[in-house]
């Protein structure tokens, strides 16, 4: 029996486990999980304790991350639209959106022809239609070269999750948008950053997940654990028995109530697996 047995502890990738942000500025590659961190996850798991990353990334931006990061538990991708075991490789919960979005979506980028789109589908391909410079900039950090599709009527369903992609002022435009159609309560709308802004099917979040995740772990309630550093992240924050979040998380992630810990560019895996440590 390890002190950690039906313990979870989920953990967004980008910015939280490993600060990307710098490698999307300077085209360099993804910088490796420091050591601290990668030990302190081990420990984590050597003593019984499940870990998943749950990550707004795709299964095809995400899976050749994989080696940087010992997990040992299925994974949440799409931003909460899917989980994904990669040991059996195969899908286990997913929460897709159907062709009344697809139809929406098109035609917002008709409305605002500035927005581009990638849509992430089941079959591990990214569409993109109408692509902008915010559009490669997300390409080359996810190192996932786009499908480029004329209209979303060309992107094939299922697919789990659209990313809108411009300046902020666009995609606030966009967000208006659904909420003049009376379509926003129809799906789950949220900026992941200043420049992308993600829509899921209602109820598609990476806290939604986390729950199905650990209902399907048998792990209760007051065992699970979150980190995270965007607005995309809180769902799953406030979730979790407790959340954590690196000291740069964004304003929304502090005015949820999570718990602070050192900088992603430091350890905060490490800060987190500490306190686990002393309360297990």
């Amino acid at each position: 029996m390890g002190k950690f047995d039906g313990v979870l502890l989920a953990s967004d990738f980008d910015n939280t486990l490993i600060y990307t942000s710098g490698a999307l500025h300077s085209g360099k590659p993804i910088p490796p999980l420091s050591g601290e961190n990668r030990r302190a996850l081990e420990y984590f798991m050597s003593n019984g304790g499940r870990f998943c990353v749950a990550t707004g990334r795709a299964l095809a931006a995400f899976e050749p991350l994989l080696p940087l990061v010992p997990v040992n538990t299925p994974c949440i991708l799409c931003n909460g639209a899917a989980i994904y075991d990669f040991s059996a490789e195969k899908y286990l919960e997913f929460a897709m959106l159907d062709e009344v979005a697809r139809t929406r979506v098109q035609q917002v980028l008709d409305a605002i022809p500035e927005a581009a789109a990638e849509a992430y589908n089941l079959g591990n391909i990214i569409y993109a239609v109408h692509p902008n410079r915010h559009t490669r900039d997300h390409e080359r950090i996810t190192k996932v070269t786009c499908t480029e599709a004329a209209s979303m009527e060309d992107v094939p369903l299922p697919f789990g999750k659209v990313l809108f992609e411009g300046p902020h002022e666009t995609l606030e435009q966009v967000h208006r948008y659904f909420a003049e159609q009376g379509w926003a309560e129809d799906y789950e709308l949220i900026f992941s950053n200043t420049t992308l802004f993600e829509m899921t099917r209602r109820g598609a979040t990476k806290g939604g997940m986390l729950r199905r995740l650990a209902a399907l772990l048998g792990i209760s309630p007051e065992h699970i654990y979150a980190a995270g550093d965007e607005a995309n992240d809180v769902s799953m924050l406030i979730t979790a028995a407790e959340g954590f979040a690196p000291a740069n998380c964004s304003d929304a992630v502090r005015g949820c109530g999570a718990t602070i810990v050192s900088d992603a560019r430091e350890h905060a895996m490490a800060d987190i697996i500490e306190i686990l440590d002393s309360r297990y």
